[in-house]
């Protein structure tokens, strides 16, 4: 398929039209196209970075993003773009992994940011990467848990998502092991059913943080909930892709902690994630997989010989220069 084209058709024409979207400066592929899981049917969904406008950032209200949901296609402002690759979000550094083949459009600005990727690539991918599949891999769970499971069982799986959720929340609020512990107990007056229970141990939190992480727990539990609600029938093959998906997260992880760098088109593994999609391959071994690649994911993050954090100078720099380079260059949408 030539992608290229594709712009050409007039549903994209707010791409050349839209006031806010002046300074496009890279234009690629995302999704199942960029990772080559498409099937027929697949969206293209489409991801760039567009220069804010001076005087917006000059005073304070520069471009986040520019979404069309009829295209599936988002444009970030730079300064967020660059601010999401900092803590090495899967859905923003892939776009710096993709295939030549699969760029859109890029002018000498979005050359440096995708000739910089290696600047946002840190251990804190264990971190995302992990917890982006762990979502994944628990929401396919607790929907099968709904279908399948007595109440005793939804809880523990109800557990399982609390605890692996609790892996990045005390990474991210700097929490102590012992602070907020879960587990089963019994229902009072309904013998023989379980529930989840917590015990909290804090001493000195801050109150904001406190709420923080209870209204992250909470939005978890009722995101739970809503899954009783799914048609089953209509959902199976949404399960199997967002299986397809953690898997893909896993490698796509492993990679970047063993200095492979961002591989977003999966060549070598595309064999395995189509058997996922296609469904030719029980849950029950999706979930015994991501377990190895979890495991993996750890080792690799023990291992890594990349920081363990950013190094901000270089990415202000970045920055810097592709403001100061504004004027010298033209932009997606510029008359010849």
């Amino acid at each position: 398929m030539e992608y290229q084209a594709i712009l050409a058709r007039p549903e994209y024409d707010f791409l050349r039209t839209d006031p806010r979207l002046k300074h496009i400066c890279y234009l690629t592929l995302s999704g199942s196209h960029a990772y080559g899981t498409n099937v027929e049917g697949s969206d293209l969904d489409i991801r760039g970075v567009a220069l804010e406008d001076t005087d917006d950032l000059l005073l304070g209200r520069g471009l986040e993003q520019v979404e069309d949901r009829t295209t599936d296609t988002v444009i970030y402002g730079l300064q967020k773009f660059v601010g999401i690759c900092r803590d090495c979000n899967p859905n923003s550094v892939e776009l710096l992994g993709t295939r030549p083949e699969h760029i859109l459009y890029m002018n000498p600005i979005g050359q440096m940011l995708r000739e910089s990727a290696s600047l946002f690539l840190t251990k804190r991918a264990g971190q995302t990467f992990a917890g982006y599949a762990t979502a994944q891999l628990r929401r396919i769970q607790n929907a099968l848990a709904h279908d399948r499971y007595p109440q005793a069982e939804k809880e523990l799986h109800i557990k399982k998502s609390i605890d692996s959720m609790m892996m990045i929340l005390r990474e991210q609020y700097h929490l102590a092991d012992g602070d907020f512990t879960f587990g089963l107990g019994d229902v009072p007056d309904r013998p023989g059913e379980k529930e989840v229970t917590v015990s909290v141990r804090v001493e000195g939190m801050s109150l904001r943080r406190f709420i923080a992480v209870n209204s992250d727990l909470r939005t978890m539990l009722r995101n739970y909930d809503k899954l009783n609600h799914r048609n089953r029938k209509k959902d199976d093959g949404h399960l199997y892709k967002h299986a397809m998906h953690l898997v893909r997260l896993y490698l796509t992880g492993i990679d970047v902690l063993e200095g492979r760098g961002i591989r977003t088109y999966r060549a070598d593994d595309l064999p395995l994630l189509m058997k996922i999609r296609r469904q030719e391959m029980a849950l029950e071994e999706v979930f015994a997989l991501a377990e190895k690649l979890e495991e993996r994911l750890r080792q690799a993050f023990t291992t890594s010989a990349l920081p363990s954090a950013p190094d901000h100078a270089p990415i202000d720099a970045l920055l810097l220069k592709a403001y100061a380079r504004r004027n010298e260059v033209s932009y997606y949408g510029d008359k010849e």
